[in-house]
């Protein structure tokens, strides 16, 4: 039996009692998979890995140990976020680890996007190891794999907690979410107690913005990247109906822009900042809402400011043919 693969008769959960179901079941299972030893997570902030927290807080208590890694490559604020979250509020056995210029070096003159996912995924995999050395008797690792990780990564892209880890891999993996769908793994969250503001907090790749600086990452590239992110969840966050996802992405491109000084108009080369927005059901089809233009106007006005941006693009592209991200 293919264990990486969703049972055809395998119940959509949609209301509280199917997921109190999974929940019941799930922890059994992580009690059985277990026993008595420690399990280690990556903990992104994300509702995927917040799922498989609280999934494995209930299961086996203290004997689960959190990791958040900032690898240079979050949202702005969110390393600071994730610790408030659940260090100061839910009391989690949190380990930061500040790995920016460690990620950074690795990534740097890396173009290409799988070769880039795979470094992501497999530095990740060693600084757990490296936090592992540092503690007693941890035999297992607990990602957040969901179901659209496993179908994307079968002939279209590795996801950094499918297809990016290494062979020699010394844990035992713990996946409990990874038949769900994205939905799915909302409803779970909410019959567990977790506030929406977790829940349905916006998706965000494992590689982060590493594949949203499309290309050979650099730190300008990428603090550019981070900053227009930000105007992008601001701006778009106020409307009365928020997309399923949006942020933006920079490619490796850059573009003759004119800058006035003095009167008098420069030219200069600057990058592009493309904003994107979908809405989806389970992340495996994806469709393009409309974005009032006066809100695009009010993004582009803020972003052009940014240091070394001249020009701010509207992706309007469905999935598929195109995916939700740009690599």
């Amino acid at each position: 039996m293919d264990t990486n693969k969703r049972p055809e008769t395998m119940e959509r959960i949609t209301t509280p009692a199917l997921a109190d179901a999974f929940i019941k079941e799930q922890v059994a299972a992580l009690r059985e998979q277990i026993g008595d030893k420690k399990v280690l997570l990556a903990l992104s902030g994300g509702v995927d890995s917040s799922v498989v927290a609280a999934l494995l807080i209930k299961a086996v208590g203290r004997q689960l140990v959190c990791v958040h890694v900032n690898h240079g490559l979050l949202r702005k604020g969110e390393p600071e976020q994730v610790v408030k979250v659940f260090r100061d509020e839910m009391n989690a056995n949190l380990i930061y680890v500040d790995a920016v210029d460690r990620f950074l070096d690795k990534l740097a003159g890396v173009a290409d996007p799988e070769t880039k996912r795979k470094i992501i995924g497999a530095e990740f995999i060693r600084v757990f190891e490296e936090e592992a050395r540092k503690l007693d008797d941890i035999d297992f690792l607990a990602q957040g794999t969901i179901y659209p990780d496993i179908l994307e990564s079968v002939g279209v892209k590795a996801h950094h907690n499918v297809g990016g880890l290494p062979e020699d891999l010394k844990f035992e993996l713990v996946e409990p979410v990874k038949l769900l769908y994205k939905d799915e793994v909302r409803v779970v969250g909410k019959a567990l107690g977790l506030p929406d503001s977790m829940v349905y907090r916006q998706p965000f790749p494992g590689p982060g913005l590493g594949v949203r600086c499309v290309g050979a990452i650099t730190r300008d590239r990428l603090e550019a990247l981070r900053e227009a992110d930000a105007i992008v969840r601001e701006e778009i966050g106020k409307l009365p109906e928020t997309p399923w996802q949006y942020f933006c992405a920079i490619p490796d491109v850059q573009s003759t822009g004119i800058r006035y000084v003095d009167g008098e108009g420069k030219r200069y080369m600057g990058w592009a900042v493309i904003i994107r927005a979908v809405n989806t059901v389970d992340a495996v089809t994806a469709t393009v809402p409309e974005i009032p233009f006066a809100v695009l106007c009010k993004m582009r006005d803020q972003i052009v400011r940014i240091p070394g941006v001249n020009r701010v693009l509207w992706d309007i592209s469905e999935k598929p043919v195109a995916t939700i991200e740009w690599e």
